[in-house]
């Protein structure tokens, strides 16, 4: 049995490319046509301008605050779903709430091709520990293993002991859920003196996997690795055994934006990413997820020749409150386009003598007083607030994706 899902995993990038961007323009043609909200958002977008990168990156960006808004007022999906595809099977609810549908599609949110990196194959049983609860998360890696021929044993969270047992009984070969709940599993396993040994490999989503918890798996003989999706686009990224960042899934177009802007960062940049769902039932167009991740130099050592992400790395989201006012990562940008002068900013919140203070600090190759002047009153007027500016050398600030770092400490 091949190492690959299927051949789009080893495809040339030019090969990619060019597949992506004819999807891409067939993509936006879908929507204009078939769904309400890119009917209106994408009106004036010509399908055949987007021919790389740069063009795509114009089209503006969809955020979950414009679908928990559209879906108050056309439900339940906000007008993304087409009206040319077959109606949904299922509807999901997420924190917001905001809600997400599923389609009686075969492996329709694509989390089959993460499992067969992971080591998952036809005949395997694999034991479900995601949510089964309103989220998604327990359907689509349920419909994932069918989709590979896998039988599935739907545990949901929580009965940890009845966990154990059923373990214990059928012997499945595989977990898939969050690190924590395999970390109690096992925990609860050897406290009932249990043999849970049938498990050999993890797929993990959902929360952070430190290298000493995967490696306290690995020493009990189970394979680990981890993968990167939402409830809104599905897959996103997956590791492979060669454990060497996230590989970016086929079936999608992934970009990394600086927080705030939609402009696309440098190779190694922190920034926001923002993904298209190439679907034609739930079509999703530059998502921003808001989470920071960063490209990875390369491709794979496993072979596979997509891109890599770091994974993630935060949350691009760094709205701060000071002195009563919200002030967001936009209106840091809008202040840095005002001077042609600034090549990269971070604005620092931090609490001075009982009070809130800001400084915005810019890389420039001009020192000048009276371009730290000139930024300081376009703070004012685009924040509404007073604030320092520190002209910084260029290349000094960190590469973490922050455009507001609140650093505030009250003790």
């Amino acid at each position: 049995m091949s190492e690959f899902y299927d051949s789009l995993e080893t495809r040339s990038n030019d090969e990619r490319t060019q597949a992506q961007f004819e999807a891409i323009r067939e993509q936006i043609t879908h929507v204009q046509n078939n769904t309400k909200a890119y009917a209106e958002a994408l009106e004036h977008i010509d399908a055949d301008d987007i021919t790389d990168a740069v063009s795509f990156s114009a089209l503006p960006l969809t955020r979950k605050s414009e679908l928990i808004e559209l879906q108050k007022t056309q439900r339940p999906f906000g007008g993304y779903t087409t009206n040319n595809t077959p109606h949904y099977s299922h509807v999901f609810a997420s924190p917001g709430p905001i809600y997400e549908p599923g389609f009686s599609v075969t492996d329709f949110w694509r989390f089959a091709r993460s499992l067969y990196a992971s080591g998952f194959r036809p005949g395997d049983l694999v034991h479900n520990c995601f949510s089964y609860h309103f989220t998604p998360a327990g359907q689509m890696f349920d419909s994932a293993a069918q989709a590979l021929g896998c039988a599935v044993i739907p545990a949901g969270i929580g009965q940890t002991e009845l966990q154990v047992q059923t373990i214990t009984d059928l012997s499945p070969n595989g977990y898939v859920g969050t690190p924590s709940f395999l970390k109690i599993i096992l925990q609860q396993a050897d406290d009932l003196d249990s043999d849970v040994s049938s498990i050999d490999k993890a797929m993990v989503s959902g929360e952070a996997l430190p290298p000493p918890l995967r490696a306290a798996f690995v020493d009990r003989g189970i394979r680990v690795q981890q993968c990167y999706g939402t409830a809104d686009l599905g897959l996103i990224a997956y590791e492979s055994s060669a454990q060497e960042g996230l590989i970016i899934d086929e079936g999608v177009y992934l970009e990394i934006v600086r927080p705030g802007t939609s402009e696309l960062v440098d190779e190694g940049e922190v920034g926001e990413v923002v993904v298209t769902n190439l679907g034609r039932e739930y079509p999703l167009i530059r998502f921003a997820t808001g989470d920071l991740s960063a490209y990875l130099p390369g491709s794979s050592p496993c072979g596979r020749s997509n891109q890599r992400i770091k994974g993630w790395m935060g949350r691009a989201d760094q709205t701060a409150k000071v002195r009563g006012m919200f002030i967001h990562p936009e209106q840091v940008d809008r202040v840095t386009k005002r001077h042609a002068e600034i090549i990269k900013a971070r604005l620092v919140v931090d609490w001075v003598d009982q009070a809130d203070q800001i400084t915005l600090q810019c890389e420039s190759d001009n020192s000048d007083a009276s371009l730290a002047d000139a930024i300081a009153e376009s703070i004012r007027s685009i924040c509404k607030l007073r604030g320092d500016v520190e002209i910084v050398a260029v290349g000094s600030l960190p590469n973490d994706g922050k455009v507001i770092d609140d650093i505030r400490q009250y003790e």
